[in-house]
């Protein structure tokens, strides 16, 4: 494509020399920016792949693919519904569970919380949860023992053994007023699931406690039914309502978490267009650098072609010059993206070490750590649009460089 005596004049041309410093400066800020753009733009892409990721991953390991919720207040024959459920094609498991509100005090200090409760057996099954003790044993998980988040125990000063009292939402009715209604429980074991969310403001109860404490002897307020794939999940939707007769309101994880998965999306796609016009500035400083180039070689281009070199040879030699830049400058960023991206949770604990600044709160982004997931399509899709726009600066330039008159170059000199 590009023959010796191109390739040798246009590797000239991109080395320095004294009286032609400052288009070399040129040419390094323009190396330097197309680098910065591609590297940032797959480090924030990364990044927010592994916040999508992580989040969705956590979100459907404590919360079921499809819940199914009754329109006339709890569920009395939720067995019978969990079994027909059962043989709807592509669901795999069916959780009876309470959901409510409650507020939990501990020697003085009170916080709202999100109670839960499932079956022992239920929570086994839930490996982000079972998976997820840091104090206490999986088998604590009974009678009047509860499960909280390690942000929950450190914010309250709780061990597993510990009493807290639940106030529940709805009291007893007395001749003096409502009464609230509380009762005392034992922390049975800490859990670490990674969001900060769950960890600060769910409690998990066995189901017989909590069906005594919410006063639904023998209900459940919805059921979770897990299918075998999180993506394919409108078919057993479809499966769920024909059971359901529309008698129970069915939600998928897409309808609750809409707002959420919405608004991830719009950023991704924000940060993707903001974090390209770097490489789009970049782009510019090659046509700058690349023009002055032309300018400051005019002299060169008159002889070469007295000598013979055709304007086909001009073109291609300052394509390859300002491509070369640009394809350096690509794979040079590609390379230290991939690396910090892959990287990024020790890089950010090493500056917060260096720092002492808190880079990453986990109660602002909801993780307690920072995620990263590198997709190499999204990559080979940055890789292709730099090494575009950097072909397409050169295209000016190298076509004055062609369309210069040798005459009116040697006239002057």
């Amino acid at each position: 494509m590009f023959s010796p005596f191109e390739r040798l004049v246009a590797w000239r041309y991109l080395r320095a020399r004294k009286a032609e410093g400052f288009v070399s400066v040129i040419a390094t800020f323009s190396f330097l920016g197309i680098m910065l753009g591609v590297a940032t733009l797959i480090i924030v892409m990364s990044v927010m792949n592994g916040f999508r990721e992580e989040l969705v991953t956590r979100i459907l390991g404590l919360n079921g693919h499809v819940s199914v919720y009754s329109q006339n207040g709890p569920m009395v024959d939720y067995k019978v519904m969990s079994l027909k459920l059962l043989d709807v094609d592509g669901v795999t498991s069916v959780i009876p569970l309470i959901e409510g509100q409650a507020l939990l005090s501990v020697e003085g200090r009170s916080s709202g919380v999100l109670v839960r409760g499932l079956s022992q057996s239920d929570f086994a099954r839930k490996p982000i949860l079972s998976q997820a003790i840091i104090e206490g044993e999986q088998t604590n998980f009974t009678g009047t023992k509860l499960a909280i988040g390690t942000k929950m125990a450190e914010r309250l000063h709780l061990l597993p053994g510990d009493s807290v009292t639940l106030i529940a939402p709805k009291g007893k009715a007395s001749p003096f007023g409502t009464i609230p209604r509380s009762r005392r429980y034992e922390v049975g074991l800490i859990f670490d699931v990674g969001m900060y969310e769950y960890n600060n403001g769910f409690v998990f109860m066995p189901l017989p406690t909590a069906q005594n404490f919410f006063q639904l002897s023998g209900a459940v307020t919805a059921l979770e039914v897990m299918a075998e794939s999180p993506m394919q999940v409108d078919h057993v939707r479809k499966g769920i309502e024909l059971v359901t007769e529309e008698q129970f309101s069915v939600y998928d994880w897409r309808d609750t978490n809409s707002s959420f998965l919405n608004a991830l999306q719009v950023e991704r796609n924000v940060m993707f267009l903001i974090l390209t016009l770097i490489i789009l500035v970049a782009a510019f400083n090659i046509i700058s650098s690349m023009i002055m180039l032309v300018k400051d070689k005019a002299h060169d281009i008159a002889i070469m072609r007295t000598m013979g070199a055709t304007r086909k040879n001009m073109l291609k030699i300052f394509m390859l010059a300002g491509a070369s830049i640009g394809l350096m400058g690509t794979f040079v960023g590609a390379a230290l993206g991939i690396s910090f991206a892959t990287n990024i949770e020790t890089i950010r604990q090493w500056l917060e070490g260096l720092t002492g600044v808190e880079l990453f709160a986990a109660e602002i982004y909801f993780l307690s750590q920072l995620p990263a997931v590198v997709n190499w399509d999204e990559v080979i899709t940055v890789v292709l649009m730099a090494f575009g726009l950097s072909i397409l600066a050169t295209l000016y330039p190298a076509w004055r460089a062609a369309r210069l008159d040798p005459v009116e170059a040697l006239r002057y000199e």
